[in-house]
């Protein structure tokens, strides 16, 4: 064995010494590992643009061979190996040239893209935040500073925590882990809407866009940030705007029916009540005003309503002068106490550029569950019954009853027909003489409007009156019967019956327009009566506005007609006004002269307007005189006129004739 192995190892001695350049297969075998070493730096190739990269391993690949070639056991001439040599050495020369300018070029290349990632993320309007996974602040821009108060010096190294309010922080964390938690290496693009807190403690609403990315280093967050606050008081006043009353703050209709029909979702048994309130008065107070004190009025009356409601009701403006609450656990004996109560708190003098005005309250109630179970069917019957409670003289409540539908719809086939019945001739004007009670002669006449349907024949003025008010179909009709009792005067004194005055009675609505002495005016201009044959009766409510109660009275004071105050002692009585009022005479309301046989207080209280009347030097006229009782109780208390069915009933135009000829005969006989 020896011996055999000393014969090899002479072999290849031998071999090696007469066929290779011992030197020069060392120095190939240098320059083929260290080419190779190159050749696979894996940075290198990794960061070389494609191009660049297989010429870099071409020439790698050569010089590999050419050392291989070298090594490859041929005779090689010595000249040739010299030049292979060179060839190797200067590409060695190369090759660690070109991998010392590729490392400067990527380290350059990598302070450029930090410097413009620096650049965009200081110049981005949203705040920019990066963290680890450990919630640890790593970048922080200029925004983010501005956004949240905090320095890049101060949080740069902080929890990310510093940022999120502490009763949000637990869910924060959670929502982290869980997108955390995705098998994927990039997320990009997860947005939410969080409370940020700011270095000052003030908390602001942020939309938060989240991104992460995992390395080896571990998982890193990316967080674009931007202030909402603008975006959600925007959204609040559109909210506002949907559910809310512009003018008064309130629950509008909208918001009203959902709070409604949640209450209906939850239970069907349980009871409650819809009150329906509808002002009295405020369209004249709209109009005698402006639509600007108007509105300043409805949030009077706001205030006071939110007095009184328990923080469980719902109050709601549904529109115009029309209010409604929803109030839970409310059965029928304290829903009729709380209506009083809505009553009493609107019936003090509210004050309106520093003059007292009046108003009042009609209400609607309907229960749940016996006078509805929607929405709609309860607000609709609350609506019917507070209609009732305005035709039954203002000012009070009435709770739905089934029998009530019938009377709505009445009210609103009359309504429309109103509209039309002007031009269709179905009105008529009827005249009720006055009489001066000491001569028991006929001093004047009182227009009274009839109305006969041509379907329900004759509506009482007490029925059709109040709707023309509150459909503003009045005016109109006041127009007409102002025309026609002015012509009808006219009329009467061209055919000899020896002249007096007509009285037309002004409602609050009329009187409320500002045009009404020119509606006067042109009256009397186009019938050719005399201002002094006129009489127009008003009723207490203008006192609603004294000043220009007066300014109004004394436009038509100036056109020469007589004023009288109508109804007196069932309205909003003031004799601190009274006395400032250009008005001639006081009427007394049929009610007091009708009970002064039965009623002590009102026979004292017609004694006192009576009085008081004279020591104004005021004329005064009962009105609703039936009995002999009343007429001689009138005149023991020095009234001096009356008018009543003791004397006559209103008369067509064409019995008036009738009735002074026959005045002629008796007075003759």
């Amino acid at each position: 064995m020896y011996h055999l192995k000393s014969k090899g190892l002479f072999f290849i001695e031998h071999h090696l010494s007469n066929t290779y350049n011992l030197s020069l297969v060392i120095l190939f075998v240098a320059i083929a590992i260290f080419t190779a070493g190159v050749a696979l730096d894996r940075g290198n190739l990794k960061y070389t643009k494609h191009g660049s990269r297989f010429n870099w391993v071409a020439v790698v690949t050569f010089s590999i061979g050419l050392g291989i070639w070298a090594m490859g056991g041929y005779a090689v001439d010595r000249t040739l190996l010299i030049y292979v040599t060179i060839i190797s050495i200067l590409t060695l020369f190369a090759l660690v040239y070109t991998s010392l300018k590729t490392a400067s070029q990527l380290e350059a290349q990598s302070e450029e893209l930090e410097l413009k990632f620096e650049s965009i993320i200081e110049s981005a309007s949203d705040a920019i935040i990066v963290a680890d996974h450990n919630r640890t602040i790593l970048q922080w821009n200029h925004s983010a500073t501005d956004l949240f108060g905090y320095t890049s010096k101060e949080v740069i190294g902080q929890s990310m925590t510093a940022i999120i309010p502490e009763r949000f922080q637990d869910d924060h964390e959670r929502g982290m882990r869980r997108y955390e938690s995705t098998g994927e290496k990039r997320v990009i693009g997860q947005t939410v809407e969080l409370i940020g807190l700011r270095k000052d403690g003030l908390e602001v609403p942020i939309e938060m866009s989240l991104g992460m990315w995992k390395t080896d280093k571990g998982t890193f967050f990316s967080s674009i940030i931007r202030d909402i606050s603008e975006r959600k008081r925007i959204e609040a006043q559109i909210n506002d705007l949907v559910y809310l009353d512009p003018l008064t703050g309130l629950p509008n209709r909208r918001l009203f029916n959902d709070r409604l029909n949640a209450l209906l979702e939850r239970t069907q048994q349980e009871s409650f009540a819809l009150y329906y309130i509808d002002l009295d008065n405020f369209k004249v107070i709209n109009d005698r005003f402006g639509h600007s004190i108007g509105d300043q009025f409805l949030k009077h009356v706001t205030t006071r309503i939110q007095s009184i409601i328990l923080k469980s009701d719902t109050l709601a403006r549904l529109g115009g002068d029309e209010f409604i609450i929803l109030s839970p656990h409310t059965t029928s004996n304290l829903a009729a106490h709380r209506a009083q109560e809505l009553i009493n708190v609107l019936q003090p003098p509210f004050e309106l550029e520093n003059e007292e005005v009046f108003t009042g309250a009609s209400v609607g109630i309907s229960l749940h569950p016996s006078d509805g179970h929607t929405a709609d069917e309860l607000i609709k019957n609350a609506d019917i019954a507070m209609y009732r409670a305005k035709a039954d003289g203002k000012n009070g409540y009435q709770f739905f009853t089934h029998e009530l539908n019938e009377s709505v719809s009445r009210r609103s086939s009359l309504s429309m027909a109103l509209r039309k019945g002007v031009g269709r001739g179905e009105f008529t004007v009827h005249y009720q003489p006055q009489i001066q009670l000491e001569s028991e002669t006929v001093i004047g006449m009182e227009a009274l409007v009839r109305w006969h349907h041509p379907e329900l024949g004759m509506i009482s003025p007490g029925e059709f009156i109040p709707i023309a008010e509150e459909t503003g179909s009045i005016h109109r009709l006041g127009e007409f019967v102002l025309n026609e009792a002015c012509r009808q005067n006219k009329a009467w004194q061209d055919a000899g019956i020896p002249p007096f005055r007509v009285a037309v009675n002004i409602s609050a609505v009329q009187f409320a327009q500002k045009d009404l002495a020119e509606v006067v005016s042109r009256a009397l201009a186009a019938s050719g009566l005399e201002a002094e044959y006129l009489e127009l009766e008003l009723t207490e409510s203008v006192i609603q506005s004294a000043d220009r109660a007066i300014e109004t009275m004394n436009e038509l004071v100036a056109l020469g007609v007589h004023l009288s105050i109508d109804d007196f002692g069932t309205g909003y009585s003031s004799l601190s006004y009274l006395k400032l009022f250009p008005i001639d005479t006081l009427k007394i309301d049929q009610h007091f002269t009708k009970n002064i046989e039965s009623d002590e207080k009102d026979a004292a209280l017609v004694k006192t307007i009576i009085r008081m009347a004279h020591e104004l030097d005021l004329n005064v006229i009962a009105e609703g005189v039936e009995t002999a009782h009343q007429v001689a109780f009138l005149k023991a208390e020095s009234c001096n006129q009356a008018q009543g069915y003791f004397y006559n009933r209103p008369m067509p135009a064409e019995d008036i004739e009738v009735f002074f000829q026959q005045l002629d005969k008796t007075s003759s006989s």
